[in-house]
This record gives C-alpha cells, sequence and structure tokens, in this order.
C-alpha cells in the first residue's frame, strides 16, 4: 500500500522538527517519492549522517510501507 505524502512529510517533522520537507512523486503512482530536507539541525553534519537522521525519524515505515525514497538534505544556507 503506497504511502501518502502527507504521511512522510509529518514523520520526518516529528523527528526532526526544524525540517522543511519538499516531496516529489517520481511515478505518478504515490508509492515512488524524492524528498528535499532542508534543516538547521544538519549544519556541520556530514552528509550520510543526515540521511540517517531521517531514516530515523522514517523508522519501521521506511522499506515497509515506503520503499522506495530517493533523498536529498541540505542546510538552510546551501
Amino acid at each position: 500500500m503506497p504511502m501518502p505524502a502527507e504521511d512522510i512529510v509529518a514523520l520526518i517533522k516529528a523527528g526532526i522538527p526544524d525540517a522543511e520537507v519538499e516531496m516529489t512523486d517520481l511515478a505518478g503512482d504515490n508509492d515512488h517519492w524524492k524528498a528535499v530536507v532542508t534543516s538547521p539541525s544538519f549544519k556541520g553534519l556530514l552528509r550520510v549522517k543526515q540521511h540517517q537522521m531521517v531514516y530515523a525519524a522514517l523508522g519501521e515505515k521506511m522499506g515497509g510501507e515506503l520503499h522506495a525514497l530517493a533523498l536529498e538534505t541540505r542546510t538552510p544556507d546551501a
């Protein structure tokens, strides 16, 4: 069952409250997403750590209900 963008955004914002999240439906099927996550919390962190923060926010949904997510992380000044 596809996971709606609103649910993905809500999970990310619950885990990273200062995040801004832009979602793009890559295949038009509500099942293959790209998320651009911008957060001051990412400042000074390696990209892999930034991605780990997002994956931690998504928890068990990642790899289950949410199986296709292209992820880009940024700091507000980037």
